[in-house]
């Protein structure tokens, strides 16, 4: 193949990836409004607190598209500044997100409190699952077509979120069917344990190249 028709085609490769990017951080904007505002409403603290992890995976989003263009651009460099400023602001969201969902679990628990309805968590985690599982597939064919380790990285990083999903669908078609008490508090409390794990990620990638076009450790 001759170069010009090649780079032709990797750029293409790389704008359908920026794009993914783009959406990403756009879905998880309108994610966050509609799921704070129904968990709100119904008093489903699973709900709203998935909301709320889902404005801190709109910031960690501006960090992914930062480094599709870094890598399009400068293949052999590996995490700037501000993906590293990106991780860390999104790291320290997580453990916010952690104490706040900590806390409320446990009052829910102690209280006994329950939702007044989950069928929007059951509503909004279907959808979340179906956009998810697709983000996946496309960002592992863009990343096994451009041979990028940070973009293949991604698309298991991705599989966090739809955990999440599974959580809150799980803990709201439970209720739903059952109206079992404390379903919404451990449903919170699974959240919590996922964005602990997402929190110390961040700071780990901070101190290193791990994920990284040029594969440096």
């Amino acid at each position: 193949m001759p170069p010009s028709v090649a780079k032709i085609d990797t750029d293409k490769l790389y704008g359908i990836t920026l794009g993914l990017a783009i959406f990403t951080i756009i879905y998880n904007i309108i994610e966050g409004f509609v799921a704070t505002y129904f968990g709100y409403q119904d008093e489903s603290f699973t709900l709203f607190g998935f909301g709320v992890d889902s404005f801190i995976e709109a910031v960690s989003g501006l960090g992914i598209a930062h480094m599709v263009v870094r890598i399009r651009q400068q293949p052999d460099i590996c995490r700037d500044d501000f993906e590293r400023t990106a991780l860390r602001v999104t790291g320290v969201s997580f453990y916010i997100l952690v104490v706040g969902l900590v806390a409320t679990g446990v009052y829910n628990i102690w209280t006994g409190h329950r939702p007044e309805s989950t069928f929007w968590g059951v509503v909004i985690s279907v959808i979340s699952i179906a956009v998810m599982l697709g983000l996946i597939y496309w960002k592992r064919r863009m990343g096994k077509a451009l041979n990028s380790e940070a973009i293949l990285a991604d698309a298991e990083c991705t599989r966090v979120c739809v955990n999440m999903s599974i959580v809150l669908l799980t803990a709201s078609a439970i209720y739903e069917l059952t109206k079992i008490p404390y379903i919404d508090a451990v449903g919170t409390l699974a959240l919590a344990y996922f964005s602990f794990r997402e929190g110390k990620e961040c700071f780990q990638k901070v101190k290193t190249n791990k994920i990284c076009s040029c594969g440096h450790n």
